[in-house]
């Protein structure tokens, strides 16, 4: 496990890139334009770091920030409704303390949690680029190289090909909600899941009932290491 000295570079590094010229432009209007809803908040406006326990034993990876959610924040999946859905599951099973993200200083915490993110800036339409996911996923790769994990969390199908990329899966490992794949040479197991964006989970895509099965089982495989 790396020390805080580690993270804080590597976070202070996240915060100040601006590797992409496009995603800079966008973020940075959102952030001056602001959505009317949070007129008087003033916006993060940079990238996002990931956020959570550096003795984690799972990490979640998502595709980027929200332009009205993280990217007003600064915390990933706080301030939107992915992120609502996402803690209130985890809040269930004991790793998040509290169901709900509303800003950076509103004391949640996760445990034995890392939540993580494919790109750090917030893309026009959800869609970044295949160039702007290639200068940004070296910093999800210091980041699994940092922890010391059991679990990983795929959220969407984006996240899932940059992580069987990273570990070099074969091409049976396809996305499927709910697949379960052990990672060769390691002993973390990767697990599947939709996106809880609003299309998937307003849509019926991605139920409640089927986002808390995945994390039951990730505690199931926490445990089970932990018992060992």
């Amino acid at each position: 496990m790396k020390n805080e000295l580690y993270w804080n570079e590597l976070n202070a590094e996240i915060i100040g890139c601006h590797k992409c010229e496009r995603l800079v432009a966008w973020r940075e209007k959102v952030a001056l334009e602001k959505r009317r809803m949070f007129f008087d908040q003033e916006y993060w406006g940079k990238p996002v770091p990931g956020f959570g326990d550096h003795a984690a034993q799972l990490l979640i990876v998502g595709l980027a920030p929200g332009a009205h959610g993280a990217n007003r924040t600064g915390r990933m999946f706080t301030g939107d409704a992915s992120g609502e859905f996402l803690y209130r599951a985890l809040h269930k099973v004991g790793l998040a303390n509290q169901p709900n993200s509303i800003k950076l200083d509103d004391g949640l915490k996760l445990n034995r949690t890392y939540i993580s993110a494919v790109c750090r800036c917030a893309p026009p339409d959800n869609k970044p680029t295949k160039q702007e996911i290639q200068n940004c996923v070296p910093y999800l790769h210091r980041e699994l190289q940092a922890l010391n994990l059991k679990v990983i969390v795929a959220l969407g199908r984006i996240a899932f090909e940059q992580i069987i990329a990273y570990f070099d899966m074969p091409s049976e490992t396809i996305f499927r909600h709910g697949a379960e794949y052990a990672i060769s040479g390691t002993s973390i197991t990767l697990i599947v899941s939709y996106h809880p964006s609003r299309q998937n989970t307003q849509t019926g895509r991605l139920t409640e009932e089927m986002f808390d099965r995945i994390w039951r089982r990730v505690l199931e495989i926490m445990e089970e290491g932990s018992n060992k």
